[in-house]
């Protein structure tokens, strides 16, 4: 039988030499990941169970990014809970304030995941590790106890829609805008519990930070997982990265498909996603006049290095306007030190930017930038809904780290070639 990418690697987790699309099956899981938000109830779930000692030590991973540095008692017990667990347990990869960084750069960055993969996290986003060929999906609190415990979770095997890219990007335009686009033509239920495989010319040539970013929002269209196919690429990014073997899937040509689409990438703008879904999508010449208070570069979606020297394009000369406020997070330590070195930080600070150590801060509402009531922000975070970033009565628009730049420049929602870049 031939099968998918997303298919072999469950097959092989599973211990099958095939599986097909609504089968029902248990998988052994290569990493299991929890935050401060989600792995203390997976802690007291794990006692409850009456296990001692986690399946694997070196496969359950501990990563305090939502609410570190403390922002006050309750995050702190939060976190205290994750750092208690990991020494009682030994874990190897529990990660400190000083060598934290957001959970879905952090992994693929320090060689955890790898191309073949499976790794379960108990965040919606951990359809991240996608971009380097794994399959990697989000579960509750109770199945990452599970797999904490047993080394193992049972899934429905997902069906498949094949995404296919063509032409040439626009200047400005990036991964970002195209699972935008993606997003607002098929609707956040457009891909519901399918695997999402993106393909095409487009596709292989564009670099790992736009693959992460595009397999991060997979799950805004409702997918179980996005997936990409391993290629040279891929290699280069893992190659110097992987701490043991790895192994690179790819869809067999009569693999079987419930949808195909296509995109001619090459008619598609900086986008925009309006209030209150990813879905609401419009290109940047259709924006309109749109005040902003606020404007977000970082997250798990575009915290990458890449999107922070697209930032320092657009802002290098430039200052933000005196009714805005932007925020900088560099989403791990080390994408942090580059970018410093780099004299990033410099272009930021006389733009009038603040930088943030590397968190998922204001994406969910936690700290460093919460909205007040009848605030807008526009920021590279991968969800805008209602209450998102703060006040229920306050609006998040989504765009790629250029655009947050210029609008913040600007003062309201705004296209990079609205500005001098010479």
């Amino acid at each position: 039988m031939e099968m998918t990418i997303t298919e072999k690697i469950l097959a092989a987790h599973a211990g099958l030499a095939e599986v097909r699309p609504g089968q029902l099956i248990n998988a052994k899981v290569d990493l299991a990941l929890g935050n401060d938000i989600t792995a203390p109830i997976a802690i007291e779930l794990f006692r409850r169970t009456g296990a001692k000692n986690v399946f694997d030590k070196e496969k359950v991973i501990l990563v305090p990014d939502h609410f570190a540095p403390n922002k006050d008692i309750q995050s702190a017990e939060q976190c205290k809970i994750l750092r208690t667990f990991a020494r009682e347990q030994e874990l190897t990869q529990y990660y400190e304030v000083g060598q934290v960084g957001i959970e879905h750069a952090l992994l693929p960055e320090q060689g955890l995941v790898l191309p073949g993969d499976l790794v379960v996290g108990a965040d919606s986003h951990t359809c991240t590790y996608g971009a380097l060929g794994a399959f990697s999906t989000g579960v509750g609190s109770t199945d990452l106890a599970a797999a904490m415990v047993t080394g193992e979770l049972w899934f429905k095997v997902p069906e498949t829609t094949k995404l296919i890219y063509r032409g040439e990007l626009r200047p400005w335009v990036e991964g970002k805008d195209l699972i935008l686009y993606t997003i607002g033509e098929i609707g956040v239920d457009g891909a519901l519990y399918r695997a999402i495989e993106f393909t095409g010319e487009t596709i292989e040539s564009l670099p790992m930070a736009g693959r992460f970013t595009m397999a991060n929002m997979a799950v805004e269209a409702g997918a179980k997982n996005g997936i990409f196919l391993p290629d040279r690429v891929t290699k280069q990014y893992v190659k110097a990265r992987a701490k043991r073997k790895y192994c690179f899937y790819a869809s067999d040509k009569g693999a079987k498909y419930e949808e195909i689409r296509e995109f001619d990438v090459s008619n598609i703008e900086p986008q925009v996603a309006f209030p209150h879904l990813p879905s609401n999508t419009r290109g940047i010449s259709e924006i309109g006049e749109i005040p902003i208070d606020q404007a977000v570069i970082g997250s798990c979606t575009n915290g990458w290095l890449e999107d922070l020297q697209t930032a320092a394009k657009v802002l290098r000369g430039h200052r933000i306007s005196p009714n805005t406020r932007l925020i900088i997070i560099p989403a791990t330590p080390s994408i942090y030190r580059q970018a410093m070195k780099d004299g990033l930080f410099e272009v930021f600070l006389d733009a009038g930017a603040v930088i943030s150590p590397p968190t998922c801060g204001p994406c969910l509402g936690g700290y460093m930038g919460v909205l007040a009531k009848g605030e807008r922000a526009i920021a590279t975070t991968n969800r805008n809904f209602v209450g998102r970033m703060g006040h229920p009565e306050s609006e998040v628009y989504l765009s790629n780290p250029a655009v947050a730049a210029a609008s913040a420049v600007l003062g309201r929602i705004a296209g990079p070639d609205e500005l001098d870049h010479g």
